[in-house]
Parts: structure tokens; sequence; C-alpha cells
């Protein structure tokens, strides 16, 4: 379906104004991504420990 001219002009100026959040949103989709299609069992033990030091550093 195509998008709207004034639809892709939105979505340019929500990008500007929202790089951060932008790039958020682009890396865990990439992470789950990975997970989900690509991960080992070495990867996903690998994972397990950074996700368990991230939640320490967190709390």
């Amino acid at each position: 379906m195509p998008v709207s001219e004034s639809q892709k002009r939105a979505n340019e100026k929500w990008a500007d104004q929202n790089r951060e959040r932008k790039s958020y949103l682009s890396s865990r989709s990439s992470a789950r991504s990975f997970i989900r299609n690509k991960a080992t069992l070495e990867d996903l033990d690998e994972l397990d420990q950074l996700i368990q030091e991230r939640r320490n550093m967190l709390q």
C-alpha cells in the first residue's frame, strides 16, 4: 500500500525530532530479530549473562 506524500513528510519530521527514540527502537528491533532468527545456544548463554549484568547495573 503506497504511503502518501504528506505521511512521508510527517514520518521524516518525526524521525528528525526523535533521533534518540528512533535509534533505540531500531536497536531493540535488531536485537529481537537476532535472538529469534540467528542466535546459537552459545549466543543465548552469553546474552543471558550480559542481561543479568545489565539488570544488576540498573537496580
